[in-house]
């Protein structure tokens, strides 16, 4: 294996104290795959304590500690070791005892071997261990032959590592939307029982779930299968109430179905979250505002609103951060429109205006992915390509799409004896809508004479 030297660095020093130490969880996953890895946990016959003094007494040149360790889990016995800029979570080995909240052992029994430390891991490809610096790897549960064969396998017997954690169902969905593997059947089977134990997970873990799906390289991979074993009804009610909801018009297929190829056409870009999440919520309206119009088609008017609502409501409920969740919306509220040639400059601008400059690159990313979600079809090379235009255009000229950028303030209104207030708001507010419809207005001389005539007229 192709192992970090600061890995085999940091092994030194458990080498040193007599202590066994191995590489384990997803890093021997990726190293198998022949893959980066990107988290390097370790495991070891060293209790927490020991490994805080191993560190606190390492020192480097001039007596500078070379690392130092937080106590992160250590009634559980997991500590992280910052180490020459890196950064190491390590267990000692332990088996544990009992999971009356579905997510922690009750007890936690330390002093027992690497196989019986692998045995309380979830899937077979995370329970393989790597002994440092030069091996040899313990697979005591076939994990190696299960990643040749792409296949996620529980530890043992599926149900009662589901028991041990509701969080492992989703995971098991997850690692297939992220390796690309198969899920054994076995584990799939025992999904629908865990399903009350599922429900009791923190908002914030299952976030940190679908977020990692939604980062995945084929998101729709993990929705399908949480649809097919009930997580999807369960964790994203909304979304899985899509199945059905039938569009007709140009649309080939049902607002689920719609929806994850959006998702996996904005993957495939390498959009960012914001967008991934716009991706698969911005149709969750459609199933409300649905009605039969008089020619026997469907319409779905403003569900757009409806969709960005009911986003809203979703990650408030798994607490994600208010930039995030306002970006979303936004860019599901203005998911439709719709450019035609015969538009104005001044609507160009006001278009700007309201999808907001900087948020512009990533609203056209997700009409991209709608479209592909339509007919499963790549976009035109030049899908977008006369508004881009038309909006480089607007902005290489005229700056004037805010208050801010007004040739005159508050204070040069003043000045022409406008009062403060709400009225001196109004009228900024008609100076800037003025500019928006012809820009050459934006100097301090017309903006006063237009502010004055303005002024008088509510002065009447």
């Amino acid at each position: 294996m192709n192992i970090h030297p600061v890995v085999k660095e940091i092994s030194a020093i458990f080498s040193n104290q007599g202590k066994q130490v191995y590489l384990v969880g997803g890093a021997v996953r990726d190293l198998l795959r022949s893959r980066k890895a990107k988290d390097w946990d370790l495991a070891t016959d060293a209790l927490p304590d020991e490994v805080i003094a191993f560190f606190k007494e390492k020192s480097g040149p001039g007596g500078k500690p070379l690392g130092f360790v937080i106590p992160t889990g250590i009634k559980h016995g997991t500590v992280t070791v910052h180490f020459r800029g890196n950064e190491f979570e390590v267990t000692t080995f332990r088996a544990d005892k009992g999971y009356s909240d579905g997510r922690r052992p009750d007890t936690v029994e330390f002093g027992v071997s690497i196989d019986e430390d692998l045995a309380r891991r979830d899937f077979t490809m995370n329970a393989a261990a790597y002994k440092l610096p030069e091996g040899p790897l313990t697979d005591p549960f076939n994990g190696c032959a299960d990643i040749k064969a792409k296949l996620i396998r529980s530890v043992g017997n599926p149900v009662e590592r589901f028991a041990e954690d509701g969080l492992r169902p989703v995971r098991a969905m997850r690692f297939a939307s992220q390796l690309g593997f198969q899920v054994d059947d076995a584990v799939l089977a025992a999904i629908p029982a865990a399903l009350p134990l599922t429900a009791k997970v923190a908002p914030e873990r299952m976030r940190d779930e679908l977020d990692k799906i939604i980062m995945s390289p084929e998101p729709s991979a993990a929705f399908l299968l949480m649809e097919k074993t009930g997580l999807l009804e369960l964790i994203l009610p909304d979304l899985a109430a899509c199945r059905g909801v039938d569009q007709k018009g140009f649309h080939r297929f049902d607002v689920l179905e719609h929806s994850l190829l959006a998702c996996d056409f904005a993957a495939r870009e390498n959009a960012p979250r914001e967008v991934r999440l716009a991706a698969i919520f911005h149709d969750l309206g459609k199933k409300t505002t649905r009605k039969l119009g008089d020619k026997g088609v469907w319409t779905f008017h403003q569900h757009e609103e409806e969709s960005s609502r009911l986003a809203k409501e979703i990650m408030l409920n798994f607490r994600y951060p208010n930039a995030v969740m306002d970006k979303v919306c936004h860019l599901i509220e203005e998911h439709m429109f719709h450019y035609e040639d015969n538009w104005t400059d001044a609507a160009v601008r006001r278009f700007i205006i309201r999808a907001g400059e900087e948020d512009l690159p990533d609203l056209y990313a997700l009409r991209r992915a709608d479209a592909y979600g339509t007919a499963k079809t790549e976009p035109a090379p030049d899908f977008l390509l006369p508004l881009t235009r038309r909006v480089e255009k607007v902005l290489a000229g005229s700056r004037a799409l805010s208050l801010k950028d007004l040739a005159v303030t508050g204070y040069d209104l003043k000045e022409a004896h406008v009062k403060p207030g709400k009225h001196m708001g109004i009228i900024l507010n008609e100076l800037l809508e003025a500019v928006i419809d012809d820009p050459s207005l934006n100097t301090r001389e017309k903006l006063i004479q237009i502010a004055a005539n303005i002024n008088e007229r509510y002065s009447v």
